[in-house]
């Protein structure tokens, strides 16, 4: 798929700190891009640096092909939605008069508004004022905000920071929708449970480098899981493995790292020492295996 969104070398300083260094993004059309890293990894200064919120020290960002320059940022931001930080909209005032009020900035039709507002469900609530809401309601009308102009591009910023498993559960849904009726979102989280079972195409950032990128096949492609080998004498083969680096697990003996030819040369030999064997199996591993292991457990 052609890109979105592409970055080159970009970088951030501030002072003699690097926060973003030398990043290349490729975010394909009509996905949605996972964007991922421990905390203060760079996430939240580069998706400011997209928006033009905050400045980069180098590099080059291209949205939809195009230089993001000072004389074509305005046509270009005109064309990406988001949602940074807090949700935006005045308390005081209802959902429906928030909605006119974007309405009248951007110059829409009403029925753009209406067509967001109901992209995210959120018409039964129109009438209540915002400070009401929950805060799951206030993410929603905070998206809907950033699609009335239907932008090409949505770029969020934790969208399930403090909302409950339903909440958390409906703007997963939502995004899926999105990236199905052609929308690029670019959304980071720290709960990679729910990138995990949304994004298409995952970002790892560590320390503001660029540390994977690509789809989850190929991430955990790179990572290869522990060989468990069942057998009715564990400590005998504990012995016979331990140049290896075995540890024990249960009845079973764990291998770290081996790929499947190393695999087959220490089952060979145990069986070559008469160890009986009932079973290999690969480890299982979740996104948050995977992603401790390549940012070396840094965490989120």
């Amino acid at each position: 798929m052609p890109p979105m969104i592409t970055t080159h070398g970009l970088n951030k300083k501030y002072g003699n700190r690097a926060v973003v260094e030398n990043l290349d993004l490729h975010v394909p059309e009509g996905c949605v891009y996972g964007f991922l890293g421990p905390n203060g990894s760079g996430k939240s200064t580069t998706m400011k640096m997209l928006l033009s919120l905050v400045r980069p020290t180098g590099g080059e960002i291209h949205v939809m092909g195009r230089p993001m320059r000072r004389s074509t940022r305005r046509e270009l931001l005109g064309r990406i939605g988001s949602l940074i930080e807090t949700p935006p909209g005045y308390g005081h005032l209802t959902g429906r008069e928030n909605m006119r009020l974007v309405q009248r900035l951007l110059g829409l039709a009403e029925e753009q508004a209406m067509r967001a507002v109901r992209t995210v469900r959120l018409q039964a609530h129109l009438d209540r004022r915002v400070r009401d809401y929950s805060l799951g309601m206030k993410q929603r009308l905070g998206i809907a905000m950033a699609l009335a102009r239907e932008p090409r591009i949505l770029i969020l910023d934790e969208p399930t920071n403090g909302l409950d498993p339903a909440g958390i559960d409906e703007i997963r849904g939502l995004l899926t929708r999105l990236a199905d009726d052609g929308v690029t979102v670019m959304v980071s989280s720290h709960l990679l449970g729910e990138i995990d079972r949304t994004a298409t195409v995952l970002g790892i950032l560590g320390n503001g480098r660029m540390l994977f990128q690509g789809t989850r096949e190929q991430l955990f492609a790179r990572s290869t899981p522990d060989v468990l080998i069942d057998t009715t004498d564990p400590g005998r083969a504990l012995d016979l493995t331990a140049r290896w680096g075995s540890a024990p697990d249960g009845t079973a003996v764990r291998l770290p790292g081996l790929d499947d030819g190393a695999t087959a040369h220490v089952v060979s030999h145990l069986v070559r020492e008469h160890v009986d064997i009932h079973g290999v199996r690969r480890d299982t591993q979740s996104l948050e295996d995977v992603f401790m292991d390549l940012t070396g457990g840094q965490g989120l």
